[in-house]
């Protein structure tokens, strides 16, 4: 596990609207605009985890704008939890039931028990995951999961780029996992590891030249019909981890 040190990083003003539309190089192109890829994306991701609970109450944490609650709620009673107040309030303006903050205790009771919970790409960005974690472990029923993706530390791609990794991006990810650091956390908490794998993603072209343009430095923006076509890509230096609750934490 590495750990990024970061001196007065407040989340609160650097996740934004601003993040997901071009204001930060480490953020998004234009979220909005990538909806169409995202969902396709998303879909993908909805119909794994049915494989494994096809219904139920589900919560992600990090819901952004509401794409994937969006694809999710055809199958399962859904909400979620954003930091971000522009995109928190797009999700209500939608009908969807979405609470602005941080995943903490009191956040997480007053949405109520969960039979999944859903973390894409968002753990490496906490301050404390282990810590979230745990609170999600205890708000699961039993036989409850979670859902994550984030990058693997331990991977070829990553040992290789070293600093120039494409996800060694402080402050905006503090965390890097690896496969052995996931299920040690796990095990603390009585969750079982079910799945690990390295799955292809389609991403959105934009936010492909976005990444490149800030991996050489460059400030050319991006065209805008590259946010709707999207590219199956996979270096497989990021992980999709299924957690099992088998027994109370």
């Amino acid at each position: 596990m590495g750990r990024a040190e970061t001196d007065a990083f407040d989340p609160t003003a650097y996740y934004t609207d601003a993040y997901f539309s071009g204001g930060h190089m480490d953020g998004y192109a234009d979220y909005l605009g990538c909806e169409r890829v995202l969902r396709r994306e998303f879909a993908r991701t909805v119909q794994f985890i049915r494989q494994r609970r096809p219904s139920g109450r589900l919560l992600e944490i990090g819901c952004a704008y509401g794409f994937f609650l969006e694809e999710a709620k055809r199958y399962f009673d859904v909400s979620g939890i954003e930091l971000a107040e522009d995109a928190a309030a797009y999700c209500r303006r939608n009908g969807l039931r979405v609470v602005r903050g941080t995943p903490g205790e009191q956040t997480l009771s007053e949405l109520g028990r969960m039979d999944i919970i859903v973390l894409l790409d968002v753990i490496e960005h906490l301050p404390a995951p282990g810590e979230t974690l745990a609170l999600c472990a205890r708000q699961l029923d039993p036989g409850g999961l979670i859902v994550l993706t984030t990058g693997d530390f331990g991977s070829a791609a990553a040992r290789w780029a070293g600093p120039r990794w494409r996800l060694m991006t402080p402050p905006q990810h503090l965390w890097f996992f690896s496969a052995g650091s996931i299920a040690r956390l796990s095990e603390r908490l009585h969750l079982r590891v079910e799945n690990l794998d390295h799955p292809w993603k389609i991403v959105p072209l934009s936010l492909i030249s976005f990444q490149l343009r800030r991996l050489l430095k460059l400030k050319s923006g991006p065209a805008a019909r590259a946010t709707q076509i999207g590219v199956p890509i996979n270096l497989f230096d990021a992980m999709r981890v299924v957690l099992r609750r088998s027994t109370a934490p």
